[in-house]
């Protein structure tokens, strides 16, 4: 990563980190109309994408994979129905989507246009804001994972990879990588070659919703201590 991109990345970080700081702590405070129109900013960010593409924008690279199946893009839409329903089993999916696997991307994002370009800002709104969502619905909202979570969201990602598989199978895409690493350095450059990171990332996806899940699991267990309870009503 040139110093440019590197200086980019880390302003667009310190930016996300304080916006999410202050709406999480808003949501707390007062959950009013304000968070559906944060739903419709973040599913219009996505909508625009796509726009965008249809009409030959993007790299040559990104516009080989026209379809908003890669599992960021389930997540923001999730997250922003999520947002506006504040159904419960989306902001399971939204939680563990978005700090298991949304957050990976903001790490490292796969992302060659600089500030202050259209791409630029879509993807790390994007991005950014399903992190923010997950954290507003689980802790401003306080819409927290419940018992058998981890299970019940494990199984639909592992169903809506199968799904996916199938789709780049025909098409011969390589959506959720699924047939191949990314161009960018990521976590699956550790986890062996194909087709072993996809089980290892699976397994490695397993132990960060357990992970994500366990002050919940002590909570409701009765295990965690008084003041860490507290902070997570």
């Amino acid at each position: 990563m040139s110093d440019l991109l590197a200086a980019e990345h880390l302003g667009a970080l310190v930016v996300i980190a304080a916006v999410i700081s202050v709406l999480v702590v808003a949501a707390r405070r007062n959950a009013g109309p304000w968070l559906k129109v944060l739903a419709l900013v973040l599913a219009l960010d996505e909508v625009s994408w796509w726009v965008y593409m249809a009409f030959g924008g993007g790299e040559p690279g990104q516009r080989a994979q026209p379809l908003p199946l890669q599992l960021c893009d389930a997540a923001i839409l999730i997250a922003a129905f999520a947002l506006w329903t504040r159904q419960r089993l989306l902001a399971e999916v939204t939680y563990f989507w978005g700090l298991a696997g949304t957050v990976q991307a903001l790490l490292t994002p796969e992302l060659p246009q600089h500030f202050p370009t259209y791409p630029y800002f879509q993807y790390y709104i994007a991005h950014g804001g399903v992190v923010a969502v997950a954290l507003i619905l689980v802790i401003g909202l306080r819409l927290q994972p419940r018992r058998w979570s981890v299970a019940w969201v494990a199984g639909l990602t592992v169903a809506y990879a199968g799904l996916v598989g199938l789709v780049d199978a025909v098409t011969g895409a390589n959506y959720m990588f699924l047939r191949g690493k990314p161009d960018v350095p990521t976590l699956l450059d550790d986890l062996g070659p194909w087709p072993w990171y996809i089980l290892a990332a699976s397994g490695v996806g397993t132990v960060l919703f357990a992970l994500l899940d366990a002050p919940f699991r002590w909570r409701r267990a009765g295990r965690l201590p008084q003041g860490r309870a507290e902070a997570l009503r």
